[in-house]
């Protein structure tokens, strides 16, 4: 039983991770068009995500920034394997995510940035439930100093705290993220859900290595019943290393493309109380994002 919640525990620490360091770096798309694939190995089953961020900034004050947007995830579960179960309920999972943000200066080289999340995350089969609603939220110190002259290697480190219902963890948990520029052409970010290495071969053109986390989490409306234990949700946790290619069509309009291969794909069917109850095909394979954004 130890074992299992340390299982659970851990799964969720990075899904959690991956939720604000992910949604709180999206604030800095105004518009995000993004289409992920995961075939799997041997398997007849495969992972489609389509996404459309949203965001608006207003601007509060000299330095203030309220940021208001969302986004919305449409996941295709092509299950096409033999598993023991009905697998129609888990066709379609949507995730709808209300973005609230706000930023302000608060020393001179400091902004402190607060992320309120409220989220839908469901098969949506039925009438929306309590079940299907969960609420994220943080609070980020940031020191930005990327634009500063007088620095020879440029930095952005992001400090700050978490909070995610959906992990069952009570209290909120550490985030630091550390961007560097090493010189004119190379750059790396440390964090999660990404770490890369980042080449820039002209004003248009960069290639990276990376390695990330993907996920998540959403409630089945209709539980299934698997030798005699109701499953309440789905949660896929996956890490994920390759190369990546961007292309700036402009200073702010960038398409990109990454490609890679998974080191570790959980899909799981989960209980109420998110405990495992069916493991779904785990086998890694082949990954690929690619989109289109317009950023700050």
């Amino acid at each position: 039983m130890r074992d299992r919640n340390m299982k659970f525990k851990v799964h969720f620490i990075l899904v959690l991770v991956f939720t604000f360091h992910y949604s709180f770096g999206q604030l800095s798309d105004l518009v995000r068009l993004e289409y992920s694939f995961i075939p799997q190995s041997n398997s007849d089953d495969r992972y489609t995500r389509l996404r459309a961020i949203l965001n608006y900034p207003i601007k509060i004050k000299k330095s203030d920034y309220l940021v208001i947007g969302a986004e919305y995830n449409r996941i295709l579960l092509n299950l096409e394997e033999d598993y023991p179960f009905n697998t129609s309920s888990l066709d379609l999972i949507h995730v709808i995510d209300l973005n609230l943000g706000y930023t302000f200066k608060w020393k001179d080289k400091w902004r402190v940035g607060a992320k309120f999340n409220p989220r839908i995350a469901s098969t949506m089969s039925k009438s929306l439930t309590s079940d299907d609603y969960f609420i994220n939220g943080g609070l980020f110190f940031i020191n930005d100093r990327t634009k500063d002259k007088d620095l020879k290697r440029p930095y952005r480190l992001i400090v700050g705290l978490t909070y995610n219902a959906t992990t069952g963890i009570q209290f909120p948990l550490p985030f630091v993220s550390y961007f560097r520029q090493i010189n004119e052409l190379w750059s790396f970010n440390a964090g999660i859900p990404k770490s890369n290495l980042k080449y820039t071969i002209n004003n248009t053109n960069n290639v990276q290595a990376f390695m990330g986390l993907d996920g998540y989490l959403a409630n089945i409306q209709e539980p299934i019943s698997i030798d005699g234990r109701n499953a309440d949700h789905i949660s896929l946790s996956v890490i994920v290393g390759g190369l990546g290619y961007e292309y700036c069509f402009t200073e702010h309009l960038v398409g990109y493309l990454y490609t890679g291969y998974t080191f570790r794909l959980n899909n799981v069917l989960r209980s109420g109380n998110r405990d495992e109850v069916f493991k779904l095909d785990d086998v890694n394979a082949f990954y690929l994002r690619t989109g289109i954004k317009f950023k700050i």
